[in-house]
Order: C-alpha cells, then structure tokens, then sequence
C-alpha cells in the first residue's frame, strides 16, 4: 500500500526522473509552451511556477537557486528578463494546463502547458520574427 507517498514516479529511477523534469521545465520555460503528457505537465506546473517566483525575487540568491534547478543559463536569463516581470503582481497561477487529445500510439492523455498570457506574448513574437524574415530577403534583394 502507498499510503502517505506523494510525487509520480514515472516508473524511472531518481537521476532519470530529475532529469527528466528539469528537461520539461527547461523547455517549458524556452518555448513558454509544451505539449506533453497530463501527468508530466501535472507533475512540472509546481516546479515551474516555483522557477517563477524565484525569478520575480530578482536577486543573487534566486538567480543561484534557479541555475542549481536549470543549467542552462540562456533559459534563466529569459526567466528573469522576460517571464517574471509579467507576473510582478501576481500572485500564483501562472500556468495553465489544456488537455488536448489522446496520443495514437498508446492512448496517453495528452495536454498543453503554457503560460496564461501565452496568447497576448506569442502573436508579437510571430510577427517580429516574420519581420525580420521579410528585413533580410529585402537586404539581400
């Protein structure tokens, strides 16, 4: 019996479950959205809002506990940067999950992870990168 015994397993050993974790919320965080299983994306919305909050501190320590959680450091910057000054007067929820389809292979429930204002952030971002496509076929014309 499993009483009183919290977290997925993932059936995985430590190392690989962690690593797998920090892979999820290193990507989450690059992408600002993922698609992944219901219970992967269950079991990162605490970590990555977690990342957040520290990032909202915008201090030595949190950057520290941050990149002990993140190695990338490209990732972090763009936590500090762009991601936690959205949320500077919120105060939690700042993912949400979509349950979006069930995958062909095995029928795993399959789910979107995002930021709640992916939809305001995302459509700027398309347009500066179609921008600065067209910006470069015209300096090569």
């Amino acid at each position: 019996m499993r009483h009183r015994v919290a977290g997925r397993l993932f059936g995985r050993t430590a190392n690989q479950r962690k690593a797998l974790l920090r892979g999820l919320v290193s990507s989450l965080l690059e992408h600002q959205r993922i698609e992944t299983t219901l219970a992967r994306a269950k079991a990162i919305k605490g970590i990555a809002e977690k990342m957040v909050t520290f990032g909202k501190q915008n201090d030595l320590h949190s950057k520290r506990m941050v990149l002990s959680y993140i190695p990338n450091r490209a990732v972090v910057a763009k936590l500090f940067s762009e991601i936690a000054p959205r949320f500077a007067d919120k105060n939690g929820g700042y993912l949400r999950i979509v349950q979006t389809r069930l995958r062909v292979n095995d029928r795993a429930p399959m789910a979107i992870i995002e930021f709640v204002d992916y939809e305001t952030v995302a459509p700027k971002k398309e347009k500066e990168a179609a921008k600065e496509v067209k910006e470069t076929k015209a300096a090569k014309a």
